[in-house]
């Protein structure tokens, strides 16, 4: 597999990308906190807490490990939203 140089780093930046989980497939294994912890912590339960910012650029790999490692399936990582302000 090859990897991008820097300079197609700097050409075409990763897109920012948000973890997203399904709650209702996730069963609580708690892998995704152990292998992502500066975005995902455990509630009480064992259930990932997501943090709301977008996957920052250094974490995108770790991010994607994750994702592919859950058990259940339920963890997701899709393109940032741009946030959009309310009409006053």
């Amino acid at each position: 597999m090859a990897t991008a140089s820097r300079r197609d780093l700097a050409a075409h930046p990763p897109r920012p990308a948000r973890l997203r989980v399904n709650p209702v497939a996730c069963s609580g294994h708690g892998l995704c906190a152990e292998l992502l912890p500066e975005l995902i912590s455990l509630d009480e339960w064992g259930y990932p807490l997501i943090a709301l910012q977008p996957v920052p650029p250094g974490l995108v790999r770790q991010a994607r490990r994750a994702v592919t490692d859950c058990p259940a399936l339920a963890l997701r990582l899709e393109p940032a939203q741009k946030e959009r302000r309310a009409s006053a």
